[in-house]
């Protein structure tokens, strides 16, 4: 499909009225101006909506969905890119402590809102991340973006008044019953190591929510097109694009009705 790029500016109630700017990738089919898709929130790096960013974006938008980027670190700078150098990334990882964790859920709901405003979007939410990515299922929102965006990505299925700790909340219950979810890690990623990843998967499964947790031959952001430092692979990025996308398709593509679980078990059968 084709694809059309546009902002909103959204005022920002925790930070005194301050926007927030909103990137919206949205899909065109000439001679339908009345058609409405699922949408999806991005979430970006450290770097805010870069090249790479916007490219998966347009990716995921050109299959059907209207996709909203959000402008991470509007409290401290404007919606531009961070560079890709050694003064950007300390800009934006120092941004990332500093940022409250109130203010990135606040973030996560005014871009949700945003795509349930738009007179193109059918009201059904995805969403997915990546560290390398993370999908969240519906009824959850869901999300999808690089390397900080993992984590709001994941937080983007929880209620954003219930706190803090994302994985005591999940022990807590609180995405118990609440959808699926898809997890792909790097096994090179030395950002998240061994010990988190089985942190993550153990908590996710000793709460009861269905997840596919997949590791990968990988390094972090293995996804990044530009300034990879040598770790962009091309290959495994599709592969795993397109396995998102069949979430997406499988859950918020199509409206399957309510969602009725029967708790059964599955049959040992051959």
């Amino acid at each position: 499909m084709l694809i059309q790029k546009e902002f909103h500016d959204i005022p920002s109630p925790l930070d005194g009225g301050r926007p927030i700017r909103i990137f919206v990738i949205s899909p065109v089919v000439p001679n339908y101006p009345q058609a409405k898709f699922p949408g999806v929130v991005v979430f970006s790096e450290i770097y805010q909506v870069t090249g790479p960013v916007e490219r998966f974006a347009g990716s995921i938008a050109s299959q059907g969905y209207v996709v909203a980027c959000p402008s991470t670190y509007h409290e401290f700078v404007g919606p531009g890119a961070i560079e890709y150098d050694v003064e950007g990334t300390d800009r934006g990882n120092k941004y990332k402590t500093e940022k409250t964790v109130a203010a990135y859920d606040e973030d996560a709901t005014l871009s949700v809102d945003l795509l349930m405003s738009l007179p193109n979007c059918n009201g059904r939410i995805a969403g997915t991340s990546v560290i390398h990515f993370r999908t969240g299922l519906n009824p959850a929102p869901q999300a999808t973006g690089m390397c900080l965006g993992g984590h709001l990505a994941f937080r983007a299925a929880f209620d954003p008044r219930g706190g803090d700790d994302s994985l005591v909340r999940v022990r807590k219950g609180d995405l118990t019953g609440k959808g699926e979810l898809v997890m792909i890690f790097g096994k090179q990623d030395t950002h998240v190591p061994r010990a988190g990843r089985d942190l993550i998967r153990t908590s996710l499964e000793d709460a009861n929510v269905p997840v596919s947790f997949l590791e990968v031959q990988a390094q972090h952001a293995f996804i990044r097109d530009e300034q990879s430092k040598g770790r962009w692979d091309a290959a495994l990025t599709r592969s795993l694009f397109a396995f998102m996308m069949e979430v997406f398709e499988r859950t918020v593509g199509r409206d399957l009705g309510p969602r009725l679980d029967l708790n059964k078990e599955p049959e040992h059968v051959c």
